[in-house]
């Protein structure tokens, strides 16, 4: 071989392995989860006398869904004179008079609601949140995004668990309003599902950190002031705040049977900017806190897995490498007669893509009744999965190059049902160049695979076209709606049944 091909195949294969290591951890949250079943949860302890609870809605530019939030969040099944409402508005648009009118309507029924608006959108939603912290008066705060519907038993069924007094976080599970909209949304549920039934659940139970989700959950006040308050020098400031807090010893809890539906995004570019923000976000973060994590005095596990989920994100630059390298090496092993090598491709590709098949059709088997109607769309999921590298790697690449960026907020639209129209409404997001390079690579598989099948090399066929239906799903739906505003729908009925 010369010196190009053995440095082709010995970066492959290093490549590969790396992202088989983060593919064994999939297996390993789910043995930590199905192993710790007995440490789930049980019901709320009674409670004597309610505590005053803060609820902060931070809203901006939310003129589709905030109506309906304020409406919900005074719902709530809850002591009046022990309930405060803040809405934290930072709108630039009509969403700022919406939110006065409704404030308005529910003051005259007696709620004590306030609406505090910022004209300097300072720290984004952690500025917003701190401000409204520092005039509340409860002595616990729930947080819920502009697009959430809280049950109203919500409050009354996460308060008790702070009879416990060293738990500073109760976390909900997210449900989805309008998963049934579309191919895209189906595939993140089942991704949100993912995040929220097995890495929460098997963290939680294994005495591990896992975070805030900066919505749908509730928290102790003193432990936000312990932690050093919000702070907005990461773009995901539940993630920072999460971690500190844990490691000034306070305990989080997840309860996976709260369930409060959101709207998931529609529109293919909404959902890669708020995917660009997630990622970016965590290694901005990682980048901050991991350090401290590693020289704690924290159990072992601990570490190890702080360092799994802190680092997780950085597979995307693998994921972009592993993407260029695949049709070089397969082209140097076939063409040097090493044909039985390609078999060393299918384990670890097992470990790095099988555990994902695995770890979502445990999530959903784990959280509905019709599961198996639900991962049919596993594939799919994967495929996405692998399309997201190059706009993960872009914000992966800020985030190391210390770009703080600017928190872009994920349109709503207040879908909910399959005939409702977002194309025609505000705040559509633009990705000019992306898109065209997502397609690009999608083409470079279309040319991998038919390399393969042109030369005999099936084994890989199945892995090659995950790579070639997530770029091309992901850059053609971007072309689309961006330029004739179309949703891609598919024609199966949306189906429901938590268990």
């Amino acid at each position: 071989m010369t010196t190009l091909e053995t440095l082709t195949l010995v970066s492959y294969f290093f490549v590969l392995s790396i992202l088989g290591i983060y593919g064994w951890h999939r297996y390993f949250i789910v043995y930590q989860y199905m192993k710790n079943r007995d440490k789930a949860p049980g019901p709320p302890p009674p409670v004597d006398e309610w505590p005053v609870v803060t609820v902060q809605l931070p809203v901006f530019n939310e003129m589709y869904v905030v109506d309906r939030l304020i409406d919900t969040v005074c719902a709530l099944d809850y002591p009046i004179d022990r309930l405060e409402i803040q809405v934290l508005d930072d709108s630039t648009d009509e969403t700022r008079e919406i939110c006065a009118h409704a404030v308005q309507r529910q003051r005259e029924r007696g709620f004590d609601i306030v609406h505090v608006h910022r004209t300097d959108r300072t720290g984004y939603k952690a500025g917003a949140l701190d401000a409204g912290l520092k005039v509340a008066k409860g002595e616990f705060i729930a947080i819920f995004d502009a697009d959430f519907l809280p049950e109203p038993d919500f409050l009354r069924r996460t308060v008790p668990y702070f009879t416990d007094p060293g738990i500073a976080v109760v976390q909900a599970r997210w449900g989805h309003l309008n998963q049934g909209y579309s191919l895209l949304t189906k595939v993140q549920a089942i991704m949100l599902d993912g995040h929220f039934v097995l890495e929460h659940g098997g963290r939680n139970r294994a005495g591990c950190f896992f975070n805030f989700n900066g919505t749908a959950g509730l928290w102790r006040r003193i432990a936000i002031d312990d932690a050093g308050g919000w702070q907005h020098d990461t773009l995901t400031e539940d993630l920072d705040l999460s971690y500190r807090t844990q490691l000034r010893g306070w305990r989080f809890l997840f309860v996976p049977d709260v369930v409060v539906p959101a709207e998931v995004p529609v529109e293919m570019n909404a959902f890669k900017s708020q995917q660009h923000r997630w990622a970016k976000g965590s290694i901005q973060t990682c980048r901050k806190i991991l350090p401290y994590i590693l020289v704690a005095d924290l159990p072992a596990r601990v570490k190890i897995e702080a360092f799994f989920h802190l680092t997780a994100n950085f597979n995307y630059l693998l994921m972009i490498a592993l993407s260029l390298l695949m049709f070089p090496a397969m082209v140097v092993r076939y063409e040097m007669g090493w044909t039985e090598m390609l078999l060393i491709d299918i384990p670890l590709f097992a470990a790095a893509t099988m555990s994902v098949f695995n770890f979502y059709l445990i999530s959903q088997r784990e959280a509905y009744t019709d599961w198996k109607t639900r991962v049919r769309n596993l594939p799919v999921v994967m495929a996405i999965g692998i399309g997201l590298a190059i706009n993960n790697t872009k914000a992966v690449i800020e985030a190391l190059f210390g770009e703080p960026g600017e928190f872009t907020r994920t349109p709503k639209y207040g879908i909910e049902r399959r005939q409702d129209e977002w194309q025609h409404k505000k705040y559509h997001q633009s990705m000019p160049i992306q898109p065209f390079i997502e397609v690009a690579f999608g083409l470079y598989f279309t040319m991998t695979v038919l390399y393969a099948l042109a030369n005999g090399i099936y084994g890989t066929l199945p892995f090659l076209i995950l790579f070639q239906f997530g770029y091309l799903y992901l850059g053609l739906t971007s072309i689309l709606q961006q330029f004739r505003g179309d949703a891609v729908l598919v024609k199966a009925p949306q189906t429901a049944g938590g268990k």
